[in-house]
């Protein structure tokens, strides 16, 4: 009976994520639906764009060339109307010269013959019909202005749609996921060197399998990737999985995508539990900062009026009637335990995180701790938490404490503190976020989760999360573990 059901319990759990899948295979579809109706709506308006351009520029230039025509023509005319004019004048001072010349003839006397004779040769040398031209200046040919549009027709004839790159396939054996960076790595199905660049989108998810439509972040852009790999750096790693896919790009378009991939990008994430904190700090997601008013500003307020009021009762009596009130369910850790907790635990695998203090920061201690410190407890001071602690105070003081026993460490103090945590091998190891240089290591066996603790007093603590444990600390790791079999606990507290 128990073996049927757990049987039928896997089926059922095997059918509802098939139709989840279905249902976001169905989601995908009428996305794309959608996606193709508007994308042949904008491209029959790019169309039209794009023959209304060259209309407009075969319109710009038959208005051009016809202006041209009409140019020429006007100065043709304006030659031979020029050539006609004189051609006229001087037939006309011809034709007056020649009826001068008849009459002259009638003369009989010899000597008003000689003077009328030589009058005519003079008037006859100088005549214009002489001088002009009888040919044309210009001619009727207008042929220069022809145009044959026989080749851009053919052309235009010719044109097609624009070579479209096919799509890019990820080499998923060539992806890489470390130190919270993606290489992502892709080919080409075949050589196209009209290629220009490369488009990587990415997008982080919490579901693996094909990417979803819906309640899903935006993808993320990167342009003109020349290369056919590139690797996402600085990345936070608060999502289980990143969707990543490509598109090829020539110097007119982009191309499909490639198929998606999804990538597992494992790590450990937290924000600092503000329901558990000590009155004393201010908590804001994975900040932590002192505040020496803990809410007693407001009090001691109300202490003056009510004494000014009535004098009934004392503000020392206001202030802690009232802090507790204020306190409400913040009363994790009172006293001197200015504690502030994680709010995920630690349960197996191996984590990493970094804190980063301020400049200011008089006093704080970063470690883990099981759940159950004491209110009173601080950090290093039970046999259940474990910690370095900073001391600014006067002088600077650097330390691992566990189980109230300290161990000074006489080396500098980091900017920023890197905590690595191998809950199932039983480390807890503290580097220099920068150089990866060790800190410090405990080394025990886990009874319980960890939750990540912190205490500090003047000054504020920055934590980051969604890190992948850097490949630098596995090495380190990898060489510490190797020593501490062969030289036994290395790096306790004694």
């Amino acid at each position: 009976m128990d073996e049927q059901r757990e049987t039928l319990q896997r089926i059922v759990s095997t059918l509802a994520n098939k139709n989840d899948e279905i249902h976001n295979f169905i989601d995908m579809l009428n996305h794309t639906i959608n996606n193709v109706q508007v994308n042949s709506s904008n491209a029959i308006s790019e169309l039209d764009e794009e023959f209304d351009g060259l209309y407009s520029i075969l319109v710009e230039m038959k208005g051009s060339m016809a202006n041209t025509i009409q140019q020429e023509e006007a100065r043709k005319i304006q030659a031979l109307q020029d050539q006609l004019n004189q051609c006229s004048n001087a037939l006309e001072s011809s034709e007056e010269l020649l009826e001068l010349a008849a009459q002259s003839l009638d003369i009989k006397d010899s000597a008003e013959f000689l003077k009328a004779a030589r009058q005519i040769k003079d008037r006859v040398t100088t005549a214009s019909a002489f001088r002009i031209s009888l040919k044309p200046k210009v001619s009727d040919s207008m042929t220069h202005l022809m145009v044959d549009f026989a080749l851009e027709r053919r052309m235009l004839q010719a044109v097609k749609f624009l070579p479209v790159p096919k799509a890019p396939e990820i080499d998923l054996a060539a992806c890489l996921v470390a130190d919270n960076c993606i290489t992502v790595s892709w080919r080409m199905p075949e050589e196209d060197s009209r290629i220009d660049h490369f488009v990587l989108e990415y997008r982080k998810t919490n579901f693996d399998g094909l990417p979803r439509v819906k309640d899903e972040q935006r993808w993320e852009l990167i342009d003109y990737i020349k290369a056919t790999e590139y690797t996402l750096s600085g990345l936070k790693f608060d999502t289980k999985y990143m969707n990543l896919r490509v598109q090829a790009c020539n110097k007119a378009v982009a191309g499909e995508y490639s198929d998606p991939v999804t990538l597992e990008t494992k790590a450990f994430v937290f924000s600092l539990d503000s329901t558990t904190s000590h009155l004393n700090l201010k908590v804001e997601d994975t900040y932590v900062e002192w505040d020496p008013t803990g809410g007693k500003g407001q009090e001691k307020i109300k202490g003056k009026e009510n004494k000014s009021r009535s004098g009934a009762q004392s503000p020392k009596r206001t202030s802690i009637s009232t802090r507790s009130s204020l306190r409400g369910s913040r009363d994790r850790f009172v006293g001197e335990s200015y504690t502030v907790l994680g709010d995920t635990a630690v349960e197996s695998g191996q984590h990493y995180w970094e804190v980063r203090a301020q400049k200011d920061c008089k006093s704080y201690s970063v470690g883990v701790t099981y759940r159950n410190l004491g209110k009173f407890d601080q950090l290093g001071k039970t046999n259940s938490s474990w910690c370095i602690q900073i001391n600014n105070w006067l002088q600077t003081t650097f330390s691992a404490k566990h189980s109230n026993k300290t161990k000074t460490l006489d080396i500098p103090v980091p900017h920023r503190i890197g905590v690595y945590c191998d809950f199932d091998g039983g480390q807890l190891a503290f580097y220099n976020a920068d150089s990866k240089e060790l800190l410090h290591t405990f080394r025990t066996k886990f009874m319980q989760p960890v939750l990540p603790g912190f205490m500090i007093w003047c000054g504020g603590l920055t934590v980051s999360t969604g890190l992948q444990v850097p490949s630098a600390v596995k090495t380190l790791q990898k060489s510490e573990n190797g020593l501490s079999g062969s030289t036994g606990s290395l790096n306790n507290i004694a």
